[in-house]
């Protein structure tokens, strides 16, 4: 995400920096190359045109000019413009006044829906709210399937009823059915269709009018870019959108439908899809992503992710281990399974700062890959030798390496490697455990 922007972004405040004093042809000079940048992006020309003029406005103030550290200071208004382009405060889902509040998804086919209305309820369930998810897209038989099926996987209840019945009918009958069981939410999928086909665009307006939805969302797939932009602008004027999630989010370089989507249409990004996994579903926060733009990483969402994934017990004993200097492969293996639970590589080192410039080049496969193996040596360990790697001399390397399918080399690297992280954490014994990786840890 915002791989190509980032990247040059990042060149152009570095050359910035080795400037020194700053002029005003310098900062013109950054602003063209930034344009550049955005346009190439597929950042919205006239939402580009609006932020530079901002930019340019308070870059040439005298104050930041003659500063010590002038393009640090750039890059401040450059960051604090980001997140008004992108809407400064996140945007919650608002409830309505009497349960249960209907949330109703719309959008094109192929967007995502359907996948999205099972994390949307995942992600509402994970806060202990109950939840109702509606199959009331009727034309394509084969979403009401997938949704019974993801919500079997989820433990989530799917209304759904036979497809001769209108839509309408059914998201009328499904309110009776959540107040039956309770629920706080009702999530309505409908049918994906063309923002110009008059009569189905009716067809959302009738179930509008029926469930009055608290919350109308648009359900659009960042990687169509401008097309996203456009798509938003007509169903906004055709139900008053509440917000929108933008779907396929990690496989799209540019960005530029987060970039425009707010400023264009004044409808706000409410979540981010940022993979396939039930709970690849993003809260979205201006600022995050405005820092992640910058090449500044995302620690919060970094530490909430690591909050949901690692069972605290789990990380109370680890924490324990670490006090004492006990930390063994048993223990690094453990960690290695929760971390792949927390998402894709690229995702996770996209959050740390500076991170991503070590780690470029190395794709997501790759890392698996490297992960796969370090699994596989340390199961073809015996549990004496993973409890006291010391033990590990020639002879049982090479047969580690022969029931891992891997060199001895790699065995010798993987050692290398967990001694490194063993003499830090008998560092750490001798003193406090650093506040950011108790953070990390889920603390």
């Amino acid at each position: 995400m915002f791989e190509v922007l980032t990247e040059k972004l990042s060149r152009i405040f570095s050359g910035l920096n080795n400037k020194g004093r700053l002029s005003e042809k310098d900062v013109d000079e950054a602003l063209r190359q930034i344009r550049l940048a955005l346009l190439e992006a597929d950042v919205n020309f006239k939402v580009v045109k609006s932020f530079l003029g901002v930019v340019r406005e308070k870059a040439l103030e005298a104050k930041v000019l003659e500063s010590l550290s002038p393009a640090q200071q750039i890059v401040k208004i450059v960051n604090e413009e980001l997140v008004g382009m992108l809407g400064r405060e996140p945007a919650r889902l608002k409830a309505s006044s009497r349960q249960p509040s209907v949330i109703m998804l719309v959008g094109l086919q192929g967007a995502g829906k359907t996948t999205t209305a099972a994390k949307l309820a995942f992600h509402l369930k994970q806060s202990g709210q109950n939840v109702l998810l509606v199959a009331a897209d009727t034309r394509r038989p084969a979403a009401i399937d997938q949704l019974k099926v993801l919500g079997s996987q989820l433990d989530i209840p799917v209304y759904h009823e036979d497809v001769t019945v209108s839509p309408v009918q059914i998201s009328r009958n499904s309110i009776a059915r959540a107040e039956e069981m309770a629920a706080v939410w009702v999530i309505i999928d409908t049918q994906g269709r063309l923002h110009i086909d008059a009569p189905l665009m009716q067809e959302l307006k009738d179930i509008k009018k029926t469930v009055q939805p608290a919350e109308i969302l648009l359900i659009a797939d960042a990687m169509t870019g401008q097309d996203a932009v456009n798509i938003a602008g007509e169903f906004n004027s055709n139900l008053e959108l509440t917000g929108l999630i933008l779907t396929k989010m990690d496989g799209d370089a540019r960005g530029g439908a987060a970039l425009s989507i707010k400023s264009v249409t004044g409808v706000p990004i409410k979540f981010l899809g940022m993979g396939e996994k039930t709970s690849s579903l993003e809260v979205f926060y201006p600022d995050r992503l405005a820092s992640r733009i910058l090449g500044m990483g995302d620690v919060l969402t970094l530490i909430e992710k690591a909050e949901k994934t690692f069972d605290k017990q789990q990380m109370e004993k680890l924490e324990s281990k670490l006090r004492k200097s006990e930390f063994d492969l048993n223990d690094l293996l453990e960690q290695m399974r929760q971390i792949k639970k927390m998402g894709s590589f690229s995702q996770l080192v996209d959050m740390i700062p500076g991170f991503s410039k070590l780690t470029k080049g190395i794709s997501d496969s790759e890392s698996q890959d490297r992960t796969k193996n370090i699994e596989a040596i340390i199961l073809s360990m015996t549990a004496e030798e993973r409890s006291n790697p010391d033990l590990i001399n020639g002879s049982r390397k090479r047969r580690i390496a022969r029931g891992s399918g891997t060199t001895p080399g790699d065995v010798n690297q993987l050692l290398n490697q967990f001694y490194n992280v063993q003499r830090m954490t008998r560092m750490m014994a001798k003193g406090k455990l650093p506040k950011n990786i108790a953070g990390l840890m889920g603390r």
